[in-house]
Order: structure tokens, then C-alpha cells, then sequence
């Protein structure tokens, strides 16, 4: 049977005509077809970062890729709480603080925090850098006690390159960024990269 069938009341141009409308609904349908698809499969990974990011928001940053910028206040913030902290709006402190080119015993013991959550101070060393200190208001046990816990977060050229979460209270403690599964235990006189340093 020939395609399109005979028609004997259309002549042969309005044939044509028909045939060639058949022709480019199916190529058209075609197209269409994989746009949807591509559409599919776009509103899918979408859907899928999307859920990853509301899951990630507030689990501490370990194991993953963390964001170091730290060059305005909404980028500070949100180093913070990628970690899982929630910080005072504007910092208690900001100071230069110059790491030293050569480290003490204390500061080699700093420097083995900072290690541990892939930074190092050894990289600085000689450099002048700021210390922004703020406030932590969701420390484990501590939720009731305003200005008890804070967060120094030493930054250069709008970077973070170290920095630790401490108490200021006799015996408190001082570690890195992330956010602890219990209360830490008291410990010595927490020292900071900012007292074991030269301000200037």
C-alpha cells in the first residue's frame, strides 16, 4: 500500500502538502520528547542538591568541603554555621594579630588543632592577620550563659586560615570548628592563637 494512501478528491500538490505535515509533526514530537526528558532529569538533580543542601545545613562541615570565605559579615556567618554554630551578628572583638615566623611550644600545640581541621598556621608564619572573635550561643550546656563561649576566627586576605572555639571561664577548654557530640571536659586556661601571639 503506498503511503500516504490515494486520496482521490486532493490533488497532487495538497498530497505533498499532507505528507510533509505528517513528516514534521513526527520529527517535532520527537524533539519535544527529549526536551521533556532533559527537563526531567534537570528538575530531578535539581531536587536532589536541593535536598542534600536542607539535609547539610546545619551538620558540622567534617568529612566535607568547607567553606572558607570569610571576607564579609554574611560570609563569616555562614563559615560558622556550616559548622553547626549559631554566632552574635556583630563580632565582640576584631584585632591584627601577628603569627609568629618561628612557634613556641604553645603554639605548635595550636597549630595541631588548626592541623587537624585542615589548616595551618605554619603557612602564615610572619603574617600579619585579623582575629574576629563572637559570641556562641548554642554551646552544649552552656545556652544560658551569654559571652561564656566564643568563636576566633583568624582570617586572611578574606580567608579563613585558622582559628578555635573556646570558654573564657577558669579551666575551660578550646578546640577546633566542630561542633561537639558532648560538653568537653574542663581542661587548663584555654590560650588562643590571639594571647599566645604579638598584636599589633
Amino acid at each position: 500500500m503506498a503511503y500516504p494512501p490515494a486520496l482521490p478528491h486532493i490533488n497532487d500538490q495538497r498530497r505533498n502538502a499532507v505528507v510533509e505535515r505528517r513528516v514534521f509533526m513526527f520529527v517535532y514530537s520527537v524533539k519535544s520528547s527529549k526536551l521533556k526528558l532533559i527537563a526531567l532529569v534537570v528538575v530531578v538533580v535539581a531536587a536532589v542538591v536541593a535536598l542534600l543542601f536542607l539535609t547539610q545545613k546545619n551538620k558540622p562541615a567534617l568529612g566535607g568541603a568547607i567553606r572558607l570565605a570569610a571576607a564579609t559579615a554574611q560570609e563569616r556567618s555562614a563559615f560558622l554555621s556550616q559548622f553547626g554554630w549559631e554566632a552574635g551578628e556583630d563580632p565582640l572583638e576584631v584585632q591584627e594579630v601577628i603569627i609568629p615566623a618561628q612557634f613556641d611550644e604553645t603554639y605548635m600545640k595550636y597549630n595541631e588543632i588548626q592541623k587537624a581541621q585542615n589548616m595551618d598556621l605554619s603557612l602564615c608564619a610572619g603574617k600579619r592577620v585579623k582575629r574576629w572573635t563572637y559570641e556562641i550561643r548554642n554551646y552544649p550546656g552552656y545556652e544560658g550563659k551569654p559571652g561564656v563561649v566564643q568563636a576566633n576566627l583568624l582570617i586572611d586576605k578574606g580567608v579563613v586560615v585558622g582559628g578555635d572555639i573556646c570558654s573564657l571561664e577558669l579551666g575551660g577548654f578550646l578546640h577546633g570548628f566542630d561542633f561537639p557530640q558532648q560538653r568537653p571536659a574542663m581542661t587548663s586556661p584555654a590560650t588562643t592563637a590571639a594571647t599566645a601571639g604579638t598584636t599589633g
